[in-house]
């Protein structure tokens, strides 16, 4: 009797959007309340030092879907296209036979080259990712929500105001400006929409037989920040964490960037407060929505074949360093959750990895688990062998990300080419380096919380170093490792490497 293969996984992909990596209740937050992604990670792994390699959106998730750093995929604002000759995950699952159906949204812009100058999808950022199935498109104009919302008996003349607070509620005291909730109910928000429309889908998918691959993709906890009953009242503005105060020590880089007028605070320090406790709100909000996605892979009984990922394309600063959104360098804007769970794997449950991971590793580690080849390109690794119960050989000892603001070169001042900056962090220090401004050293074992940023460390040489070493080692290399040979073109390999 002939072999036969063993039955590809089901992938469920989940990418939250500006969710904090230090927001999990099971990372030991001291108010934010996660119990359904803290139970994911209690049957999974959980990597606490997982950070993103770019932001905004669409840049960071250039690197999620392709596995290659900004300085790779060049796609470095939102809006700036995605070269078409780059390979993703979707391109990849759906060459191995998977269908990839999209829920949400990628903030992809087309390669330019590879259509008319009157395409309107040159109009827009958000773009699905090629190889993806539309299955479910929600960017920011959110028409298919306002339509549902109407179907529910909403009037959706006034599209603005799902978006804010309620302005015919009175505000108790102690609370701040975005206690308020939305007009629509718990069961009403984006998240549902997406998540209900989903359900549906893996229902009939499972019925059908066949692998699937979802990737959903949730707008929230992205502003505007409003949540409905009664994850509105959930946290007490007066109980939430005090912001990191702003940085010692102006840089001219953090100067520009209170210019913008995209990133300051509430000045208020009552509705900042509130702020910072409706973004809490509006995590759990996203955390039940979850819990609802697992509860349907386990009422289907997938659940032990399914490889579910849960992570963000970045963090939010909450008045951390003087700032909100998601730009510049510090963690707060590239620490985020990651969590795996893959039980036909038979790794260990509840694992807490302390090695730092990137985005860039969720490509590989994804089409790993699939059983199917990992491209040339994929800067990052699979993560199996955490998985699994060991450890990667040779795994990064420090992280990295960059942050390319040609879009403000007027601000700065200074050429499209020098708008640009990378990190370099281990546990001990962190270098950024800028092309067109003096670099910053932050000593965590004395300034955790990157309040005194030092121009004059002795460190600095050595980091800068590693950091060149990583941009040196760090190129695409779908071509670099072919050769023409007049036997034909090979495939070069690195050497065995052995003790001597």
């Amino acid at each position: 009797m002939a072999d036969t293969e063993p039955r590809r996984p089901n992938v469920l992909f989940i990418v939250a959007d500006q969710w904090r990596g230090d927001c999990l209740g099971g990372a030991g937050h001291p108010l934010v309340r996660t119990p359904r992604l803290d139970s994911l990670a209690a049957e999974g792994v959980r990597f606490p030092l997982h950070h993103g390699q770019a932001s905004p959106c669409g840049p960071s998730r250039a690197s999620i879907h392709t596995g290659t750093y900004l300085h790779t995929h060049r796609s470095v604002f939102n809006g700036s296209p995605l070269d078409a000759g780059l390979t993703n995950l979707a391109l990849e699952a759906r060459s191995a036979g998977y269908v990839p159906h999209l829920y949400g949204y990628t903030d992809t812009t087309i390669d330019p080259r590879t259509t008319t100058d009157d395409d309107p999808r040159l109009l827009d950022y958000e773009g699905p990712l090629p190889g993806f199935e539309e299955t479910l498109l929600l960017p920011e104009h959110r028409d298919a929500w306002y339509r549902w919302l109407e179907g529910r008996g909403h009037d959706i003349s006034d599209r603005s105001r799902f978006l804010r607070p309620r302005d015919d509620v009175e505000v108790p005291p102690g609370r701040g400006a975005s206690w308020a909730p939305p007009p629509f109910s718990a069961d009403e928000t984006e998240t549902a929409f997406v998540v209900d429309t989903a359900i549906d889908h893996i229902e009939d998918l499972v019925d059908g037989g066949d692998p699937w691959f979802l990737h959903v993709s949730l707008y929230r906890p992205h502003p505007p920040f409003t949540v409905p009953e009664p994850y509105n009242d959930m946290f007490d503005p007066a109980d939430v964490p005090e912001p990191i105060p702003p940085t010692d020590g102006g840089h001219p880089f953090l100067q520009m960037m209170s210019t913008w007028g995209l990133t300051d605070p509430p000045v208020d320090p009552l509705d900042l407060r509130q702020l910072r406790a409706t973004y809490y709100g509006m995590l759990a909000e996203v955390d039940h929505q979850v819990g609802r996605l697992l509860d349907t892979l386990s009422a289907l009984s997938v659940d032990e074949d399914t490889i579910v990922v849960f992570s963000s394309d970045h963090g939010e600063f909450l008045g951390d360093h003087g700032l909100m959104s998601k730009l510049g360098f510090h963690d707060q804007a590239y620490h985020i959750p990651l969590i795996v769970r893959y039980p036909a794997l038979g790794g260990p449950r509840g694992r807490v990895v302390d090695e730092f991971t990137e985005n860039v590793d969720i490509m590989p580690t994804i089409l790993d688990l699939a059983g199917l080849a990992v491209p040339a390109q994929c800067q990052g690794r699979s993560l199996r062998p955490f998985l699994e119960g060991g450890d990667a050989e040779d795994w990064r000892t420090s992280t990295h990300w960059e942050f390319d603001f040609r879009v403000f070169a007027s601000e700065a001042g200074i050429p499209l080419t020098s708008c640009n900056l990378a990190v370099h962090r281990d546990r001990s220090g962190k270098y950024v380096h800028f092309a067109g401004m003096p670099s910053v050293f932050y000593d965590l074992e004395s300034d955790p919380n990157e309040t005194r940023p030092l121009h004059d460390h002795p460190e600095m040489g050595r980091y800068a170093a590693e950091l060149l070493d990583w941009r040196m080692s760090s190129d695409d290399e779908t071509l670099a490792r072919r050769l023409a040979t007049p036997h034909g073109m090979i495939t070069l390999g690195d050497p065995e490497l052995t003790d001597t």
